[in-house]
């Protein structure tokens, strides 16, 4: 059954129908809760928060097709307002590292690499950060990036583009945008 149909019976109170939306981009889902999170337990925090809000606001939703990118917004909101509420600092130590599909647990079996792509990311502002990560972490488009965090696709292409240009300044090497 195709999202549009999935998402026309959630409007009309399918629980079902919601859950099999999020359960097929579980895993998307749980990445980008993550990359903000930065631990397991917080993102499945974050992840609950997004149920809760899809369910009550389905209904808001305009264009059917438009779910996952609606959805992948209110799930970043509910990490930043779930941080912003516990007022908590993620220090790059305290880090699960996740890139991709990779899942490291164990602070021994973290990479170098692995660290030193988190601690580069430290060096630059938040916003150049988290679009850099949703860009190369996640192979999001501009667009989709755009939408998430409410941010004209513009100024989404500046946040990469000096992001990555002070990285390139800081540490030299091949950074390609």
């Amino acid at each position: 059954m195709g999202v549009s149909r999935l998402v026309k019976k959630a409007k009309k109170g399918n629980k079902e129908a919601l859950l099999k939306l999020i359960m097929d981009q579980k895993d998307d889902y749980y990445r980008l809760a993550y990359t903000y999170m930065g631990n397991e337990h917080d993102a499945m925090d974050a992840m609950e928060d997004m149920i809760v809000r899809l369910y009550e606001n389905i209904h808001q939703l305009r264009g059917d097709n438009a779910f996952y990118s609606w959805s992948k917004t209110i799930l970043v909101n509910s990490c930043k307002l779930l941080l912003k509420q516990r007022k908590k600092v993620v220090f790059v130590e305290d880090w699960d590292v996740q890139i991709k599909d990779e899942h490291v647990h164990e602070p021994s079996i973290i990479s170098d690499q692995q660290l030193d792509i988190q601690q580069l990311l430290t060096t630059i502002n938040e916003h150049q950060a988290e679009a850099i990560k949703l860009k190369y972490f996640h192979d999001l488009d501009y667009q989709s990036i755009s939408e998430i965090t409410n941010t004209p696709v513009g100024t989404v292409k500046s946040r990469i583009f000096e992001g990555l240009r002070k990285l390139r300044s800081r540490y030299g090497g091949d950074i390609d945008g």
